[in-house]
Parts: C-alpha cells; structure tokens; sequence
C-alpha cells in the first residue's frame, strides 16, 4: 500500500465543490487530514487477496419469487371505473400532483 501524502485545501474545495458542499474555514483546516487518513484505511482493502473467495451477491438464499399472469374480468369499462374516480379529466383519472 502507498501513503498517501494529506489532501491539499485546494483538492479539498475541489472535492467540496463536485460535491456541492459548503465548507467553513475551520472544516478547510480540518479536514483534509481526516479525509486522508479515511482514504488510506479503505486503500487496505487492495492489500486483501480475494481470489479464491465466491462473490457474495445475497446471503439470505432467497430467489426471485414470481406468479403466472393472469387477466380478470371484472365486468367494468373504462366509463364505468370513471364514475367512481374523485376526479376525471381527458378520459383519465385526475389526481392531485406527487411532489
């Protein structure tokens, strides 16, 4: 594993700003060496051999669980669903918009 020299104030106003954090200038002063000493704890990780290890994409040996489709006729049309609908404009339901 390499050391990795601190981040410097402009790589970390760089990162700030892809980010769009805003840093105070005690966070500027700060951390950059709380960054770097994260980054190279994760860079260990390219020092684990994982060649012989089976990847891992769920633990629970759950599989997907499907049913057959089916049609059921309810005996409605599409005028008689709009009846019941609260609101109805164009031939379609109106419905108060998701924010």
């Amino acid at each position: 594993m390499a050391n990795m020299s601190v981040l410097t104030r402009d790589e970390l106003l760089k990162l700030a700003e892809l980010a769009r954090i805003r840093l105070t200038n005690e966070e500027l002063d700060s951390l950059p060496a709380e960054l770097s000493k994260i980054i190279e704890y994760v860079q260990q990780l390219d020092d684990v051999s994982v060649k012989d290890l089976e990847p891992t994409y769920q633990v629970t040996g759950l599989k997907n669980v499907t049913r057959e489709d089916k049609i059921i006729d309810y005996q409605a049309d599409a005028q008689q669903l709009m009846k019941n609908a609260p609101g109805v404009k164009g031939g379609q339901f109106k419905v108060k918009r998701v924010i």
